[in-house]
């Protein structure tokens, strides 16, 4: 039997080289696409809403009336829409009627002439209780709800040529102060009925009516 020459030996000696390096380098090296990872993506933080603004409601419509706590003048306010009118009365001649508004939280802080001034607070919608500056004077004051006939009645007109401008207060226990004033001068009101409204001024029968803002 021939050996196998030199060539053939060479040639099988290259040949397990080129299998061998190809082994190693499939086993030892790793793809590019193999080793990549997708980045984990970045929590989103939601950033908790904003709580409502609660609706605020504002007072009911009514009617309060009450006097000074010197029980010296009575005094009766009347809350529509959020707007309140107000009249202070000593039954002789000092007096003032005052406006403005009411707040949500119950506030009133109104103005009439000659710097008079009402600031009060609704204490659930069953008083007002606050002060009341009129003339100089600095007075405080309890205002109870009112069912008619109590409250404020107002009436204006001409009488004989003067400007008549009467208000009144009806309290709960069916006592009355009011003013009249003719041409600005004040005085003490005669009665009204409190049913009716019916009056009679400088001997004209007149009509008061509930005075709102």
């Amino acid at each position: 039997m021939k050996r196998p020459g030199p060539l053939f030996t060479l040639l099988a000696g290259l040949v397990l080289g080129l299998f061998l390096l190809t082994l190693n380098v499939t086993n030892g090296t790793k793809t590019e696409s193999s080793s990549y990872q997708e980045p984990s993506p970045t929590p989103t933080t939601t950033a908790p809403s904003a709580s409502p603004t609660p609706t605020r409601t504002p007072p009911p419509d009514a009617e309060y009336a009450g006097r000074t706590d010197d029980d010296s003048a009575a005094i009766a306010v009347s809350v529509r829409d959020g707007k309140a009118i107000a009249y202070f009365c000593d039954g002789s001649t000092k007096e003032s009627w005052l406006k403005g508004d009411v707040k949500d939280d119950g506030t009133l802080h109104l103005t009439g002439k000659n710097g008079a001034k009402l600031d009060g607070t609704l204490q659930q919608g069953r008083r007002i209780r606050g002060t009341v500056d009129v003339s100089g004077g600095h007075q405080a004051f309890t205002a109870d709800k009112a069912e008619k006939p109590s409250g404020l009645w107002r009436a204006t007109a001409t009488v004989r040529s003067a400007k008549i401008d009467a208000g009144w207060i009806v309290l709960k226990d069916g006592t009355q102060v009011g003013v009249v004033t003719r041409d600005g001068e004040p005085s003490p009101a005669p009665r009204i009925d409190p049913e009716t409204g019916a009056v009679t001024v400088d001997g004209q029968q007149l009509t008061a009516r509930p005075a709102t803002p």
